[in-house]
């Protein structure tokens, strides 16, 4: 075994059977019988064909990924993989490497650290401010004195929430542009259909900045996190730099299917996300009521504390039967947004915990 793996775990959340699990920020609303009827067809329809490989360049799926993004966007300007994850790691196998580097912002999503490694790409990371922003000026620097191959940019946030404003994303994608070999930005939009209104997609910058790689998925808010499916929008010159890293058949013709099917019925999926959204304020709304620091979130998650002892409050939760996440900087945790009972059961199971922690005081 190599020896920077040597005594690490395997990343990964806790996956306990609890009445409300509101820790991996799913959407928590299943597809419709319209929806699984349709899926079910299409899948039947792949079947009869398992025998042979399925389509290793998914035309059909990227042309449908494009139309949804929009912006103009064509099927060359699109690549997908098996989630999010598989196509940041296949962005670092192609960007990154030995005498590389890959860049972003603490607090961010744990797993980027864990794309370098295993692409054994040099990690660096900046911090963000107080309120989880980022100093652009001294995140430029930062991009210039480091000069990476790869700045990883998640918008909205992940476990913050926050999203980036565009001059951020033109500043620093002008900074990778700015040395040879330059370097790629890839703004990590895992969670951008929940954005507030007004908040703006990175995506309207592609046509500006040709190192500039937006990512999506269908986890979140088309409800397909079983599927397993992950996008990215970017110029077709990178594109076609990851099919060369990529493995053979890396989609499977039933993965195919089922993404088909849920994008000819997305109106129907994405209608959920208003009501998410509209949850997520209340629920920051209330804790903040509470007298708790709340980041301000544009994803299906809040980011709240500060707690002296957060595994305390984590446990005590748990032992109510809600299961949320114990991550981010130190005296936070994560709740990721469910349906209106849920959030019930967690706001009533968090009093409890915070006036038994009063009365141990």
């Amino acid at each position: 075994m190599r020896e920077e793996l040597r005594g690490l775990q395997p990343y990964g959340a806790p996956q306990l059977d609890v009445a409300v699990q509101l820790n991996v920020n799913e959407n928590p609303y299943g597809p419709s019988h319209a929806v699984v009827a349709d899926v079910a067809t299409a899948v039947a329809e792949a079947t009869g064909s398992l025998n042979r490989y399925p389509d290793r360049e998914f035309v059909e799926l990227r042309e449908a990924l494009a139309a949804y993004l929009g912006h103009g966007l064509v099927s060359a300007q699109v690549w997908a993989a098996n989630g999010s994850n598989e196509v940041m790691l296949q962005i670092l196998q192609a960007f990154g490497g030995p005498g590389r580097v890959a860049l972003s912002f603490a607090p961010t999503y744990s797993m980027y650290p864990e794309y370098a490694r295993d692409t054994n790409t040099e990690w660096v990371v900046g911090h963000r401010e107080s309120d989880f922003s980022l100093d652009l000026d001294a995140a430029r620097d930062l991009v210039l004195d480091r000069k990476p191959s790869v700045v990883l940019l998640p918008s909205p946030n992940n476990p913050t929430g926050t999203a980036l404003p565009p001059e951020a994303v033109t500043m620093l994608c002008e900074a990778a542009a700015s040395y040879q070999p330059g370097g790629l930005v890839v703004v990590d939009e895992a969670y951008g259909e929940f954005r507030r209104s007004g908040t703006p997609s990175a995506l309207e910058l592609l046509p500006r900045h040709r190192n500039l790689v937006v990512t999506r998925t269908m986890s979140k808010a088309f409800a397909l996190a079983g599927a397993r499916v992950g996008y990215l929008a970017a110029a077709p010159e990178i594109c076609d730099a990851i099919r060369v890293v990529r493995l053979p058949y890396h989609l499977s013709a039933v993965t195919q299917a089922v993404a088909l099917a849920a994008l000819r019925h997305a109106p129907e999926l994405l209608g959920q996300v208003d009501v998410l959204r509209a949850e997520r304020d209340k629920t920051v709304g209330w804790l903040r009521e509470q007298a708790l620091l709340v980041a301000d979130s544009d994803a299906n998650f809040a980011l709240f504390g500060t707690f002296e002892d957060r595994h305390a409050v984590w446990q005590g939760l748990l032992d109510r039967g809600v299961l949320i996440r114990e991550v981010g900087p130190d005296g936070w945790l994560r709740v990721s947004i469910g349906t209106a009972e849920e959030m019930a059961a967690f706001k009533q199971a968090l009093m409890q915990v915070m006036e038994e922690g009063k009365s141990d005081e």
